[in-house]
């Protein structure tokens, strides 16, 4: 497991991301790591498994716990887009609808926890 992201540096990542178009590429794989370490804080579990390649994944929700291969609910999304998503920037629907998101399985969608913080 990953080293836990400070609130911090977590938080100081996130703004150095939305201060521009071309953020730094360690600011913008600390604000995806930040904010899916929230989501597996929100929503602990091994259902879904939440990818922002190439930065992070998680499994999330509880419910069957999924162990080998490709799990069957799976949210997969670029960095840009999933900080939209968890910040309440952008909403799921707006995000699915212009192809942005990838969501496979019966309980692919997270849009019931997002965004992560008001």
């Amino acid at each position: 497991m990953p080293p836990k992201i400070d609130t911090g540096d977590g938080r100081a990542a996130l703004a150095a991301v939305a201060a521009t178009d071309a953020p730094a590429r360690a600011d913008l794989a600390t604000a995806v790591r930040y904010l899916l370490q929230l989501l597996l804080e929100k929503a602990p579990g091994h259902t879904v498994e939440v990818r922002v390649p190439p930065f992070g994944a998680v499994q999330v929700i509880e419910g069957p716990r999924h162990t080998r291969g490709t799990p069957p609910n799976v949210v997969e999304t670029d960095a840009r887009t999933w900080i939209a998503l968890a910040t309440g920037q952008r909403s799921w629907a707006d995000a699915a609808a212009a192809g942005l998101i990838v969501a496979s399985g019966v309980r692919a969608d997270i849009s019931d926890l997002l965004p992560l913080r008001p």
